[in-house]
């Protein structure tokens, strides 16, 4: 017969079982209802009614323990400013468990945690005044162009690109280039004649000879 077992081991080490307790107490106070496994709802609920019982105190004392087991500091903020105020006139009991069936994959019994006092839902002119307070996101990248628009894009750029068309001008006259006032003497077709390259393989020769004699 086991003795003194005060706790319920959720088939995990106790580093991992410490750890999903926190993670779990931690979204409890944030969104201040969540839904879990019974097993894990029930031990939820023992540190979550330790840590509104420290903040209701609210010294610096209880605020190092509460860190201490939260392991979370903006968590323990909230505690200490918006939820443990709640429960000043409420000596204990801060927090409910509704069951919720049995989950479908393996049977298990499934729980719903919240805290009693809830904080009230925020009308539409608050949450139309939180959008107006917060500030647009900055882009630090420009959305492309579809499929469609790609190509229209493409097509208008090229467009602009053309140059645009010049009216035609008038043709100008070209100047009269200027003769020289002496021209050169044309030879005569003789010496022409006689410069022609020569016919034959002895006339090549005769030419060959001819111009080493005059250099």
């Amino acid at each position: 017969m086991p003795h003194a077992v005060y706790t319920r081991n959720l088939a995990r080490s106790r580093s991992w079982r410490k750890a999903t307790v926190q993670s779990l107490a931690q979204a409890l106070i944030a969104h201040e209802r969540i839904e879990t496994t019974f097993a894990r709802a029930k031990e939820t609920q023992r540190l979550v009614e330790r840590l509104i019982t420290l903040g209701k105190k609210g010294s610096l004392a209880d605020r190092r323990q509460a860190i201490r087991l939260l392991n979370d500091s903006r968590s323990v903020h909230r505690l200490f400013s918006d939820v443990a105020p709640r429960f000043a006139s409420r000596p204990g009991g801060y927090t409910r468990i509704v069951h919720g069936g049995f989950r479908a994959g393996d049977g298990a019994s499934l729980a719903v945690i919240e805290l009693v006092e809830r904080a009230p839902a925020p009308t539409e002119e608050k949450k139309a005044k939180g959008k107006k307070d917060i500030a647009p996101a900055r882009r630090f990248w420009k959305p492309g162009p579809k499929r469609g628009e790609e190509d229209e894009a493409v097509s208008s750029e090229k467009e602009e690109e053309k140059p645009s068309p010049r009216p035609p001008k008038a043709e100008e006259e070209a100047p009269a280039a200027e003769q020289p006032s002496n021209p050169p003497a044309k030879e005569s077709p003789e010496k022409e004649a006689a410069e022609e390259k020569p016919k034959g393989f002895i006339g090549g020769l005769r030419r060959f000879f001819k111009n080493r004699q005059k250099e």
